[in-house]
């Protein structure tokens, strides 16, 4: 049985292996793929950032804001003065588009005032004005009058260009009722001396500097100026002005200007007389948050004759804008006309020449603020003057000033002035300029006030009411008596206030007092001022801006 089964399981694996043996060698071989494997990367987890919102904070959060003391600080020049002429009334003004201011006093009778405007305060803005009054003193002959008519405009275009100009006539009469001795007899057209101005003027300035850096503001002036005496004196008078400036950056500048001021003045017959001055004025500057300086060589020419002016001036400011320390040396111009002369001494003589007076001054200084409130100013300076005008009295009767030319005259000149201000409502001002005079031919500086102080203070006490005071000292001019004998003038102490109140929506009264101590000094000599006078009146506003 054994034998059987090896038998039979031999015979199998021996036709297994013929089997193997016979198949066919030429056939190519190849793989069946019954499944395929794909691996896959399993999925990362992401991280989910849920953000929180912060806590809210409920602390007032403090603000500091340092802003320096803002002021504006102006060379203290004293107005020409007129003692027979009503003082100009510095209270705060109407901010009212049209208004009529209407009064009378024991010295003014009366006096009239009124102002209109017109446009849209944007692009067109024209003014229209006028002023009037009379006034008799108690002295023979003290008395004199005023009248003045004007428009003025300002036109804006769309290229950021504007227009301005405006046109006017003024008279003025006075009589000259300074004569000595008194008891003369003269008739009241001998004393009478009037003067009429007619002038106008137009003028070109670019709002926004042009894209290379330039502002320009070309102006001219003209004016005609007459009297009525025998023979009669006529003179005119043209200024024009070209100045153009050029940025570079944001600290330095250059200025270019040109003048020209020409002054044609015919007496009666006689020939006419040309008193004319061109200068040119090239300037540099440089300026920083802590220093400003300014050089300039001016060369002019004064009737022909060549003179270079010196500009030059620097500020020094501290951080904080509160102190300034200021130099310079300067030169300039002050035109010698009938007109000008006319506007600093009424009782003047026809003037037989015309000249110019040169001015040079080297000084030093400071200025600035203790707070907000309060700011001060000092000055102190050598000022040399050639050709300066002096008045003296005739040697008739005194009643006229001939000009008198001071060839070389220098001055000593110390000036300061303090300030209160609290925005709008109070403003309170004083000023204080001494001036020591050192003539070369003359004995004395004649008519020239060697020492002046001025306070100035308006109040807004209520809403609807005003208050404001002047106060005006100085020591007298010296002034040339007969035989060629100097003299000094007599100092003065003069006190002025008044009050303004409203009533109505559009009507306000007005009070003004004059010399309140009824000091009877004399500016100039043998002409004493009026007294203590009083005015009032009334006020009429229309459109819809009032105080």
């Amino acid at each position: 049985m054994i034998y059987r089964i090896f038998f039979i399981s031999g015979l199998f694996f021996f036709t297994c292996v013929l089997e193997v043996g016979a198949q066919d060698s030429t056939k190519r071989k190849t793989i069946n793929i019954t499944s395929s494997f794909k691996p896959v990367l399993r999925d990362a987890a992401k991280i989910n950032f849920t953000a929180a919102p912060p806590p809210a904070d409920t602390a007032r959060p403090r603000l500091t804001y340092n802003i320096p003391s803002q002021f504006l600080f102006l060379t203290y020049q004293p107005l020409a003065l007129r003692p027979l002429a009503l003082q100009k009334d510095s209270a705060e003004g109407f901010k009212n588009d049209n208004y009529i201011k209407v009064g009378i006093g024991n010295v003014h009778q009366p006096y009239v005032k009124a102002g209109f405007s017109f446009g849209d305060g944007k692009t067109t803005l024209f003014n229209v004005f006028g002023e009037g009054f009379s006034s008799k003193g108690n002295l023979p002959f003290q008395k004199n009058n005023m009248v003045a008519v004007g428009v003025s405009g300002i036109v804006k275009t769309k290229n950021n260009l504007e227009w301005s100009g405006n046109l006017g006539f003024r008279g003025d009469g006075y009589y000259l009722y300074g004569f000595r001795p008194d008891t003369l007899k003269y008739n009241k057209e001998d004393l009478q001396q009037n003067f009429q101005t007619f002038e106008g003027g137009l003028a070109l300035r670019n709002i926004v500097p042009t894209e290379f850096g330039l502002t320009y503001n070309p102006n001219i002036h003209l004016s005609v100026f007459t009297d009525n005496h025998n023979p009669k004196a006529t003179e005119q008078n043209s200024v024009l002005n070209l100045p153009l400036k050029k940025t570079f950056g944001e600290n330095f500048a250059f200025d270019l200007g040109f003048t020209a001021n020409l002054t044609n003045y015919k007496l009666g017959g006689n020939p006419a007389i040309q008193n004319n001055l061109y200068y040119v004025s090239p300037a540099v500057s440089y300026k920083t948050s802590n220093l400003k300086i300014r050089g300039e060589l001016t060369p002019s020419w004064d009737n022909s004759a060549f003179h270079l002016l010196p500009n030059v001036t620097a500020d020094l400011t501290t951080d904080n804008k509160q102190f300034t320390f200021q130099a310079g040396w300067i030169g300039y111009y002050e035109k010698g006309s009938y007109q000008r002369f006319a506007s600093i001494n009424p009782w003047l003589a026809q003037p037989s020449e015309l000249i110019n007076t040169r001015v040079e001054e080297v000084f030093g200084g400071f200025r600035g603020s203790i707070n907000n409130h309060f700011s001060y100013a000092a000055k102190v300076g050598v000022v040399q003057y050639w050709n300066m005008p002096l008045f003296v009295n005739d040697d008739l009767d005194g009643k006229t000033f001939p000009v008198r030319y001071e060839l070389n005259l220098k001055s000593l000149m110390m000036h300061g002035e303090i300030s209160y201000a609290q925005g709008e409502q109070f403003t309170a001002t004083a000023a204080l300029t001494i001036n020591q005079y050192s003539p070369k031919h003359e004995q004395k500086a004649w008519g020239l006030m060697p020492l002046e102080f001025t306070t100035t203070l308006r109040w807004q006490l209520l809403k609807d009411l005003w208050i404001k005071g002047d106060l005006w000292a100085f020591d007298g001019a010296p002034f040339l008596g007969k035989g060629n004998s100097a003299h000094s003038g007599q100092g003065a102490f003069d006190l002025n206030a008044g009050i303004e109140f409203r009533i109505a929506r559009q009507v306000n009264l007005w009070l003004q007092m004059n010399n309140v101590f009824n000091n009877k000094y004399e500016r100039w000599n043998q002409y004493q001022v009026y007294g203590f006078n009083i005015l009032g009146g009334v006020i009429f506003s229309f459109g819809e801006k009032y105080h």
